[in-house]
C-alpha cells in the first residue's frame, strides 16, 4: 500500500503591526532616496555653478582692472623770468697792435721786454740808419744852396723892378728877373720838403710806444736788419703792445637767444676755470647786429674791467649770460614727453581720462623741458607715459607731483 505523503501546512506569515510599520518606512525610503540623490546633485551642482560665476565675475574686475593704466603725474613748473646761459668765450685785449719800424737800418737798442708796462710815447727801441743820416744832410745843404739862390733871385727881381720903372731895362729883363724867383722859390719849397721828409725818416729811428699798455711780445734783438718794407721783403714787426686794463671777451649767442641780449643793459659774469669760484662782472656794449649765416649766431662783445690785470689775454672763459623770458613758459620733465610722429606731445589728466596734448618746446635744459605754448599751471602730466596711450583712455592716478618735486 503506498505511503501517503503528508505534507506540512504553509504557514502564514504571522503579521504584527511593527512588521507593517518597518516595512512602510523601508519603502518610503526607497521612494525618496532617489530624489534626495537627484536633490543632492543638483546643489552640487549648484554650488558648482555659483563658484563659477563668482570666479567669472572676479576675474572680469581684475581684467577691468589690469585695463586702466595706473599712472604718476607731475605739474607744470613756472619758468624763470629769466634763462642763465652758459657760453664759451675768449678774452681779448682792448686793444692790441704791432709795432712796425718806419725807417731801415739796424736795430741799435730796445728799452723794454716781454711783459713790460709802458706809457704812450716812451721810447721803446732805437734804429741805426746811416743812409737816411746822410740824405738828410745832402738835403739840408741842397735847401741852403736853394735858399742862397733864392736870396739872390729876389734881389734882382727887386732891382729890375725899380730899374722899369725908371724905363732902364725891358719888360722882357724884369719878367726874366721875376721868373726867376719864384723858380727859385719853388724849388726852396721842394728842397724845404725833402728835409723834412728825411728827418721824419730820421725820426722813426727812434721807435715809441702808442698807447699805455703791456708789452706782449719782442720779435727782434741787437743788429738785426730792420726793414720797413720799402722793398719786397716783409716789414719787420718789432714788438706787440697790448692795452688790458678793460679787455674785450667775444662770445657768440645762439639765435634763439639773440633776442634777450640788449647793449648796455645785459650784465654777463665772466668765469675762468684757473680761478674757480671767482666772478668777473662786465657788460655788453655791441654787437654785430646780424646773425651769422653759417653758425646761426650772434657776435657779441662785452667789456671787462681788469684794473689789477688779474685776467691774461688770450685767455678761455665761461661767459654766463642772464636772458630775460620773452613770455610767460613752463618746464616739465623729460620722462613726460612722447615723441611720435605727429608732435611732440604730453599725456593730461582730464576727467579721470588721459588727453594727449600737443606742445611747442622751447630750451632743452637737459633733464628738463622748457614749454611755450600748450600747458596750464594747474594741468596734471602723466610721467612715463606707456606707449599704448591714447586720448579718452581711462587711467588711475596713484601718485601726484608738486611742482618743483624731482622726479
Amino acid at each position: 500500500m503506498p505511503e501517503l505523503e503528508v505534507k506540512e501546512p504553509i504557514a502564514k506569515a504571522h503579521t504584527t503591526p511593527s512588521n507593517l510599520r518597518k516595512g512602510q518606512q523601508k519603502s518610503i525610503r526607497e521612494r525618496i532616496l532617489p530624489f534626495a540623490i537627484a536633490a543632492i546633485a543638483a546643489g552640487v551642482l549648484v554650488a558648482g555653478i555659483r563658484s563659477r560665476m563668482h570666479a567669472e565675475a572676479d576675474l572680469r574686475t581684475v581684467t577691468a582692472q589690469m585695463a586702466v593704466p595706473s599712472v604718476a603725474v607731475a605739474h607744470p613748473k613756472l619758468a624763470a623770468p629769466a634763462n642763465e646761459i652758459i657760453l664759451p668765450g675768449s678774452i681779448d685785449p682792448f686793444i692790441s697792435s704791432p709795432v712796425y719800424a718806419r725807417t731801415d737800418g739796424y736795430l741799435k737798442k730796445w728799452y723794454f721786454d716781454i711783459g713790460a708796462h709802458v706809457k704812450e710815447g716812451q721810447l721803446l727801441a732805437t734804429i741805426q740808419s746811416p743812409e737816411i743820416d746822410e740824405q738828410l744832410a745832402q738835403a739840408r745843404s741842397t735847401l741852403v744852396t736853394a735858399q742862397a739862390n733864392l736870396q739872390l733871385a729876389e734881389i734882382t727881381n727887386e732891382r729890375y723892378k725899380a730899374m722899369f720903372q725908371k724905363h732902364a731895362v725891358s719888360q722882357q729883363d724884369a719878367d726874366n728877373a721875376a721868373g726867376s724867383y719864384a723858380a727859385n722859390k719853388a724849388i726852396v719849397d721842394a728842397d724845404t720838403a725833402s728835409v723834412r721828409h728825411y728827418e721824419a725818416l730820421v725820426g722813426f729811428e727812434r721807435v715809441y710806444a702808442p698807447f699805455n699798455g703791456v708789452i706782449t711780445a719782442r720779435n727782434t734783438d741787437l743788429g738785426d736788419l730792420i726793414n720797413a718794407g720799402s722793398n719786397s721783403a716783409p716789414k719787420t714787426d718789432l714788438f706787440h703792445i697790448a692795452q688790458t686794463n678793460t679787455l674785450r671777451v667775444y662770445v657768440n649767442v645762439p639765435e634763439e637767444y639773440s633776442r634777450g641780449i640788449q647793449t648796455g643793459k645785459t650784465v654777463a659774469n665772466i668765469v675762468l676755470a684757473e680761478l674757480p669760484g671767482q666772478k668777473f662782472p662786465g657788460k655788453v656794449v655791441r654787437t654785430s647786429e646780424a646773425i651769422n649765416g653759417t653758425t646761426r649766431t650772434l657776435l657779441t662783445e662785452i667789456d671787462l674791467p681788469n684794473p689789477a690785470n688779474v685776467l691774461l689775454t688770450g685767455s678761455y672763459a665761461e661767459v654766463h649770460l642772464s636772458i630775460p623770458s620773452a613770455k610767460t613758459t613752463f618746464l616739465v620733465p623729460v620722462n613726460t614727453l612722447i615723441f611720435r610722429s605727429q608732435h611732440l606731445q604730453v599725456g593730461l589728466i582730464r576727467n579721470g581720462k588721459a588727453v594727449l596734448t600737443d606742445l611747442t618746446p622751447g630750451h632743452d635744459f637737459g633733464s628738463e623741458m622748457e614749454v611755450v605754448a600748450g600747458l596750464k599751471a594747474d594741468d596734471q602730466v602723466i610721467v612715463n607715459p606707456p606707449d599704448s596711450l591714447v586720448t579718452g583712455q581711462a587711467v588711475n592716478v596713484v601718485q601726484a607731483s608738486l611742482p618743483g618735486d624731482s622726479q
